[in-house]
């Protein structure tokens, strides 16, 4: 018996080699397993700390981060103040207010499901609250984009949008678009 073997009589107790790729399983053997979806890399991945920053926006409401301590607002959502440290810091529903900052129009991505969005604007937005946000800015022409224009939070159902991958449902994601 080999090192590390489990085998008391000394049989071999591993598998039987799968059969070739485009032919049929044997008879009486399990179907392969269904391929895995392809990863999503426009989704979050929620966390206890996170859940009401995207329940609030499944509820079209946008939310930040505000520090008792020193005042001041941020984002992304942290447990702490990154300017003071302190932990005092709790949520606060945004205007939603934002003005752009910069942009650039992203015409290749080839990370699902990207690709069949293509072209679409990734942007720098200045909230009003304060903090700077990266973000997608969604129903204006490129050409209509300017810098300090003024721009307002909208909502993406990630499941319901065009050009979307069905089975996503339940996450939705702030954009933003032209202001008033």
């Amino acid at each position: 018996m080999s090192p590390g073997s489990s085998s008391s009589s000394g049989t071999s107790s591993s598998p039987a080699p799968a059969p070739a790729a485009g032919t049929a399983p044997a008879p009486g053997s399990a179907p392969a397993p269904a391929p895995a979806p392809a990863p999503r890399f426009d989704l979050p991945e929620p966390d206890a700390f996170t859940r009401p920053y995207w329940d609030a926006a499944a509820d079209g409401q946008f939310l930040i981060r505000r520090c008792g301590g020193c005042g001041k607002a941020h984002h992304y959502p942290r447990e702490f103040c990154p300017y003071c440290w302190s932990e005092d810091v709790t949520w606060e529903r945004a205007s939603g207010a934002a003005t752009l900052y910069t942009w650039s129009v992203v015409h290749r991505n080839d990370l699902p499901p990207f690709g069949s969005r293509v072209p679409y604007v990734a942007a720098v937005v200045d909230l009003a609250e304060g903090p700077r946000m990266m973000t997608e800015i969604v129903d204006c022409e490129e050409g209509e984009l300017r810098i300090g224009m003024p721009l307002e939070v909208a909502f993406r159902g990630s499941g319901r949008e065009e050009g979307s991958v069905e089975g996503a449902e339940g996450i939705t994601v702030p954009v933003f678009r032209r202001g008033v």
